[in-house]
């Protein structure tokens, strides 16, 4: 959508450029318009569960981004999904390009996850106890990522995290860990620091409750800024434990690394007797089978997963090389546990998953092709709208950004019109297409998303720029 000063501008020329202009302007305006109230839902139900949660829970979600503050409105409340659709409580149908924020590569309820899923159950949802699953899954993980021997399952991608800065930490015997800004890697204390997505979108640069003590050993640099990285080893030589990245950025939006820039991290830490930790929570067997250091060709010494992993249910997992891990507890001093890590249930959904994407590699070629018509369809649309928009892209991960120029880092991310993105989404939702409710969120697409639905979806952005 445009805003009020460009639609003013455009009502104000054809003024000047005489009658006929202007009947066009109100005919085109009048005829968007018409159209998007064609696809107007009705959410009543969504609305009162949501009055309902917002009771009982804060916000009324367990996630923030979840409660539309960036966008404005309310959340519809999602019943079912099947393949790329999904329905909300009042039987609205939407073309889903969250997917759960990432893990349900193969689309919604694939049927050999829900089997896979039915059976684990059927046998007995939890234990506390070793499964038999834990060591398959563990496999299938690392012969996909050949930087890890071992790999340890938590149940969420903050705990992935916070367990391998912990364990780089004992390792080096130092205290200081290199985040970047505008990357985010959970809720530990230690990382809500400059840390994009949810905590941009609502505006906070830290959070309340996180001790100046805990904080101040975390140094958040810009992404993509070599310089940086060296003046901070430098000022802190022999102190840094640690360099924790997402390989491709996906919380403030899709940000890819700039060519070499990878390289250079794992370089400097080696030099450094530093850790680099790829954070591969969102790109980890999603960009390719073996993540972001197959596709960059980069071995880290530590690794952290989760979403695809889990096919859908909770889970996170940490691995690296064996001297590393195995300073975990029960063989080493760093103590980590969970009660519901290993889940059965999430063994098995995640196995499945595995499974199917190792079967069928050609699913990442079509994820490939499907997602660049999407993305380079969508631009198209607004470059014949006359809507400033540039788009970031990596395999089945991207960003719309309100904005022409290049996106790179946080600072560049953040000059992005997020109001103009808040009105088009809104356009998109009405029109049927579920797109992630905030500026700074990657989006996905799943095998199951057909040419049929990125049809449906350029054309609903077309009219979404009005």
């Amino acid at each position: 959508m445009v805003s009020m000063t460009q639609g003013l501008y455009r009502w104000g020329s054809a003024i000047k450029r005489g009658r006929k202009d202007l009947t066009s302007l109100i005919i085109h305006d009048a005829a968007n318009l018409r159209y998007i109230q064609k696809f107007m839902k009705q959410r009543t139900k969504s609305k009162e569960l949501h009055a309902r949660a917002s009771r009982v829970i804060p916000g009324g979600v367990n996630s923030p981004v979840r409660a539309f503050k960036s966008v404005g409105g309310e959340p519809p409340y999602i019943v079912r999904g099947q393949g790329s659709h999904i329905w909300d409580a009042d039987g609205n149908e939407y073309i889903d390009y969250i997917g759960s924020w990432g893990p349900l590569i193969l689309g919604h309820a694939f049927p050999s996850v829900v089997e896979a899923i039915e059976k684990a159950n059927r046998d007995g949802a939890s234990f506390g106890a070793s499964t038999p699953r834990e060591a398959e899954l563990a496999e299938a993980v690392i012969e996909a990522f050949p930087s890890m021997d071992k790999v340890r399952f938590v149940s969420s991608g903050t705990e992935a995290t916070m367990s391998a800065i912990r364990l780089a930490r004992a390792f080096t015997g130092r205290s200081y860990i290199i985040k970047f800004e505008g990357c985010y890697h959970g809720h530990a204390d230690s990382l809500l620091v400059k840390a994009g997505s949810g905590v941009a979108t609502l505006g906070i640069p830290g959070s309340a409750g996180v001790l100046e003590e805990q904080a101040k050993y975390t140094l958040a640099l810009p992404f993509n800024n070599e310089e940086v990285i060296q003046e901070a080893f430098y000022k802190f030589k022999n102190e840094i434990a640690c360099v924790i990245v997402e390989p491709v950025v996906g919380n403030m939006g899709c940000v890819p690394p700039r060519e070499g820039y990878l390289r250079f991290l794992r370089t400097i830490t080696a030099q450094q007797g530093a850790m680099l930790i790829f954070d591969e929570v969102m790109t980890g067997f999603r960009l390719s089978f073996g993540g972001a250091q197959e596709l960059y060709k980069i071995d880290p010494d530590l690794t952290t997963l989760g979403k695809i992993i889990g096919g859908g249910l909770p889970v996170g997992a940490y691995g690296g090389r064996a001297e590393l891990m195995d300073m975990i507890a029960p063989v080493g001093p760093v103590y980590q546990a969970g009660t519901l890590s290993g889940n059965p249930l999430a063994m098995a959904a995640g196995l499945a998953t595995l499974r199917e994407l190792k079967q069928h590699p050609e699913i990442y070629q079509q994820l490939e092709t499907r997602t660049a018509a999407l993305v380079d369809g969508v631009l198209a649309a607004a470059k014949k709208k006359s809507v400033a928009m540039t788009a970031n892209r990596v395999g089945s991960m991207f960003t719309w950004f309100f904005q022409p120029d290049e996106i790179y880092n946080w600072d560049t991310a953040a000059k992005s019109d997020t109001q103009a993105f808040g009105k088009f989404h809104h356009a998109m939702l009405e029109q049927g297409i579920y797109l992630p409710p905030s500026q700074y969120e990657a989006i996905f697409m799943s095998a199951a998303h057909t040419e049929s639905d990125i049809e449906k979806t350029i054309a609903a952005a077309e009219q979404s720029f009005l």
